[in-house]
């Protein structure tokens, strides 16, 4: 059930954007990279710049929450919620997510970092905070080359991160930081974006659908 139900992403990605196909060797390994550091117990941080930070917060939003599939909650934690007094408000509302954090959206910390530090190691400065070894961070950028993830991932090496990278064409900088590099098709930021979009949207529903389907 699970497998065809992952495969049915698959299909229904590559129908609608059969343009996508050749990627799928590259997305087929970031879903399995995802998987294994997820059912690690392990956290997923993700970082982007402009229209790449909005991708971000998209993919943590996809995640952290339900997408497609009901998550329920472990007959456990419902029992805990109970033993903390909860009259089945939050055990009806609440449902499992995935420990997916955007490294984007804290504007105070953001700054800080950049008035303090640099405004290129706002990510780095992050993933230090945050990465643990066996954690994942998550790279997108249309040029491959933004200042600002190519740090994050260096940094993230360093801590004994895996690495995953959503680029354009090429790869950039970023094909020899990545573990898994999926370099998506585009001849501008526009056209790479909208092509990250369906590829981001299939990973986050096969992931899904690996626990829930």
């Amino acid at each position: 059930m699970t497998a065809a139900a992952v495969e049915r992403v698959w299909a229904e990605l590559f129908t609608s954007h059969p343009g996508l196909a050749p990627l799928r060797p590259a997305l087929s390994a970031a879903f399995g990279q995802l998987r294994d550091v997820l059912l690690a117990g392990r956290s997923v941080l993700v970082c982007g710049n402009g229209g790449s930070a909005a991708d971000s917060e998209h993919i943590a939003g996809e995640l952290a929450k339900p997408c497609a599939l009901p998550r329920p909650l472990p007959a456990d934690l419902v029992g805990r919620l109970q033993d903390a007094g909860d009259d089945g408000y939050l055990a009806g509302r609440l449902q499992a997510g995935f420990p997916v954090l955007p490294l984007v959206s804290q504007a105070a910390l953001l700054t800080a970092i950049a008035n303090d530090q640099a405004g290129d190691v706002v990510f780095a400065q992050q993933v230090l905070a945050y990465g643990r070894p066996g954690d994942l961070l998550w790279g997108l950028s249309t040029s491959g080359s933004s200042g600002s993830v190519v740090h994050a991932l260096r940094a993230a090496r360093a801590v004994g991160m895996h690495t995953l990278g959503f680029t354009g064409p090429g790869g950039g900088v970023m094909a020899k930081l990545c573990d898994v590099l999926v370099a998506a098709p585009g001849g501008s930021t526009p056209a790479v974006q909208d092509a990250h979009r369906p590829l981001y949207h299939a990973l986050c529903l096969a992931v899904e659908a690996e626990w829930y389907a």
